[in-house]
């Protein structure tokens, strides 16, 4: 049968991204998304295999809702991402840290506690961090907290969600809206942080997309943050 896949924050970006990837596999996709005009863009692209629905990932009662109504599901993947955030430590205000608790944190936990009742005992729970956990860069402390906070839960929940596999992908810089804030500056950053990497380039939706498939693909694999950061990490020692 026609595994069911739920990416909730699925309208764009890596989300969108994987969705695609999946449809494409002959998977069936709920997608979900605040945004109803980027909603129905996304289904526009994705297709008759994908399907989607209005949900504010930040709203616990509303997650439970939506998971009650959608039926059984085989896989569950979570690609908000919140506000940028980046800001010198001595600049953050207690609102910064909210911020990033609100945008992030809580609707990976939340989402993944309202799929419980929808996700079957075979199926998978994937988040999306970001290297930001564990790349001592000035000014990304709550940027750093918050993906650092939904990392320490993969082999907490892995163990304590078991048979279901739990795991998270840790993307690098990824071309997507998110760096928006940028503005002009973008190309030149990019370029810059691309020139720090053994791969040389930033990454694409794409290739954090097909670590995600490989997530639900590979039974044997739960507890994981695989990261993807066209070795970032080794840049220093590159």
């Amino acid at each position: 049968m026609t595994e069911r896949v739920v990416i909730v924050g699925g309208t764009s970006g890596i989300g969108l991204a994987t969705a695609q990837r999946l449809v494409d596999a002959g998977r069936e996709v709920v997608i979900t998304g605040r945004n109803q005009d980027k909603l129905d863009a996304a289904l526009a692209q994705l297709g008759k295999s994908a399907s989607g629905r209005t949900l504010d990932a930040r709203d616990a009662e509303a997650l439970r809702a939506f998971f009650a109504q959608v039926g059984p599901v085989d896989h569950v993947v979570v690609t908000v991402t919140g506000e940028p955030g980046a800001k010198p430590f001595t600049e953050l205000t207690v609102s910064d840290l909210r911020e990033g608790v609100d945008g992030k944190l809580l609707p990976h936990a939340v989402t993944a506690q309202a799929a419980l009742q929808a996700l079957g005992d075979n199926g998978s729970l994937t988040f999306v961090s970001a290297a930001s956990a564990g790349a001592a860069m000035p000014a990304t402390a709550a940027l750093a907290a918050v993906n650092a906070g939904i990392e320490a839960m993969v082999p907490v929940l892995a163990v304590e969600l078991a048979p279901r596999r739990v795991n998270a992908v840790s993307p690098g810089v990824v071309d997507t809206g998110w760096w928006d804030f940028l503005g002009d500056a973008r190309d030149e950053t990019f370029a810059q942080l691309a020139s720090g990497t053994p791969a040389g380039r930033v990454g694409k939706p794409e290739d954090i997309a097909s670590a995600i498939t490989f997530l639900l693909d590979n039974t044997f694999t739960t507890g994981v943050v695989l990261r993807v950061d066209g070795g970032a990490r080794l840049g220093s020692a590159a």
